[in-house]
């Protein structure tokens, strides 16, 4: 459905890159894709290239209040640590690259179906379309990154990364893993107050 669907853009590793976003940028360098680990004490991420192989993977401590994470390569070193900044009326994941490359995710909570949240370190920024679940990179000069996708209704959480900028490809990496926690922070808030509205 992904790779037909210029609405939604998700694809599974194998199939063909999005029609949508060779469209509008052109054949991708890579692409990477994600399944999240359901029913673990640590919350785990895997992230795979298009043979299924694992290229990183993240983790998170358990019930740790600023959801510190670390992603690692396939060689087990550590890329990027990301911690969430806790009681703050913007989300702000902060990112910390073991080449010492500091920035943060920051972004007004959201009520509207286009989001926009900025990358400040960078000067990049991450434009959403929460509807569609996709959401585009782009860098200081307007030019695309990457383009991330979800896929609907999964169980397990499973993501697709179309990257343009290869060079970039560990910070790519580390915003995939902190913008499936700001979405998984959502849905809990959004089930919260939709539980408690009822009561």
């Amino acid at each position: 459905m992904g790779v037909f669907s210029k609405v939604h853009r998700y694809r599974e590793a194998g199939q063909e890159a999005n029609v949508n976003n060779v469209e509008n940028f052109g054949k991708p360098a890579k692409s990477l894709f994600t399944s999240t680990k359901v029913f673990t004490v640590h919350h785990k991420i895997d992230i795979t290239d298009e043979f299924e192989n694992v290229v990183y993977r993240s983790q998170s401590k358990f019930f740790s209040l600023h959801d510190k994470t670390d992603v690692f390569d396939a060689t087990e070193r550590r890329i990027a640590h990301i911690e969430k900044k806790f009681f703050s009326l913007h989300e702000r994941h902060f990112i910390t690259m073991e080449d010492g490359t500091f920035f943060e995710l920051s972004n007004e909570i959201f009520h509207i179906i286009k989001d926009v949240t900025n990358i400040e370190g960078l000067g990049w920024q991450l434009r959403g379309n929460i509807l569609g679940l996709n959401f585009e990179i782009y860098d200081q000069n307007d030019g695309i990154v990457a383009v991330i996708s979800q896929k609907m209704l999964s169980i397990h959480d499973k993501y697709c990364v179309d990257i343009y900028k290869p060079e970039y490809e560990k910070i790519i990496v580390a915003i995939l893993v902190a913008l499936q926690h700001m979405i998984k922070d959502r849905e809990a808030a959004a089930s919260a107050s939709s539980s408690s509205s009822s009561n």
